[in-house]
């Protein structure tokens, strides 16, 4: 009697497109793993990914604005939803493996520091071996999580992930998916965003980003979501019609004019280096601090390595709530 594994992977053989990555030719994990009787091996990888403590920590870490006055900011933790519903959608449409979609959307930046890219650039600056948010995810879900054994996800997960900001050529289509539904998503949701905050306006937007995707943040992710399931359907890529990937990359373009890299938007970037950088240099010094599970690596990874490992995974709170306890004098207590 067959698992209710493989009835499902039986399934997706006679559901998906040619192009999918169906679960059962899936090039398996770094490690041998029992395979599960109900969940297919992308499936337990969603599990892995939405259970571990790096998914966790993204509901405290910046999308864009800095400690955000309001509930309706968006995080790193919405930011993964709402890549991960755009990429589901498309994925389904097309006939793709929705499962191993949802896989590389969820854990695609598990590996982004405090304090967005601002974070990122001052880990970049700090830690001699440069850093990058999408090798740090690689390196969560590989060695990070679990105390050191990683989640041990499949391949074609891992490589997702590693690949959501630069693709290659042999990417699965999956994987490209995510990789545009990363930008669709974070272009309309930034400038949502920033429109809340009063740095733009509506009417800001670009004339041909306007004209082409729409004037409301639904209407957009509608058109280029429609655009790409038309213009993708039996072809070996994901893409747009010409004009609608213009006005992508001209509302992109606008976005770090505008948003990214506005002074008042990003007006406390210059102090998340020193915070960073504090915290970092203070580990280096006191390696006995450092929770039980991350000491256990330095041996083999290397001290530095590892607080950078330390620093990059904390939230936002928590790097401010360390900046504080370890360099503000604590207010004396008479007695």
């Amino acid at each position: 009697m067959s698992s209710i594994r493989e009835t499902r992977e039986t399934l997706e053989r006679q559901v998906l497109s040619p192009a999918a990555i169906c679960a059962a030719d899936s090039k398996g994990r770094r490690l041998p793993d029992e395979p599960c009787t109900i969940r297919t091996c992308f499936q337990q990888d969603i599990d892995r990914i939405v259970y571990s403590k790096a998914f966790r920590r993204l509901k405290h870490k910046t999308q864009v604005f800095l400690h955000p006055e309001g509930d309706h900011y968006r995080t790193r933790l919405t930011h993964t939803v709402e890549v991960s519903r755009i990429a589901r959608t498309v994925a389904r449409a097309l006939g793709l493996n929705e499962d191993l979609t949802e896989a590389i959307a969820l854990g695609h930046d598990l590996g982004h520091t405090p304090f967005g890219h601002a974070g990122e650039r001052a880990l970049n600056e700090i830690y001699a071996e440069g850093f990058r948010h999408y090798d740090q995810s690689l390196r969560v879900v590989d060695r990070l999580e679990k105390g050191g054994r990683g989640l041990n996800l499949c391949q074609e997960t891992r490589t997702g992930i590693h690949h959501h900001t630069k693709g290659y050529p042999d990417d699965p289509l999956e994987a490209r998916v995510v990789r545009i539904a990363d930008r669709v998503a974070y272009i309309n949701h930034d400038a949502d965003d920033a429109i809340r905050a009063g740095i733009l306006t509506a009417d800001a937007l670009p004339r041909e980003v306007r004209d082409v995707l729409g004037d409301r943040l639904s209407v957009r992710i509608n058109t280029i979501v429609r655009d790409m399931i038309a213009e993708s359907a039996g072809k070996d890529d994901i893409v747009m019609r010409d004009d609608v990937e213009r006005a992508v990359l001209a509302f992109r373009e606008f976005m770090f004019e505008k948003v990214y890299r506005n002074p008042t938007a990003k007006g406390e970037e210059i102090k998340v280096k020193g915070v960073l950088d504090g915290i970092f240099r203070h580990y280096t010094k006191h390696p006995e601090e450092l929770p039980e599970d991350y000491r256990g690596l330095i041996e083999e990874d290397g001290l530095e390595r590892v607080v950078c490992d330390y620093v990059s995974g904390m939230s936002d709170r928590f790097a401010m709530d360390e900046c504080s306890r370890l360099f503000i004098p604590r207010t004396w207590q008479v007695r």
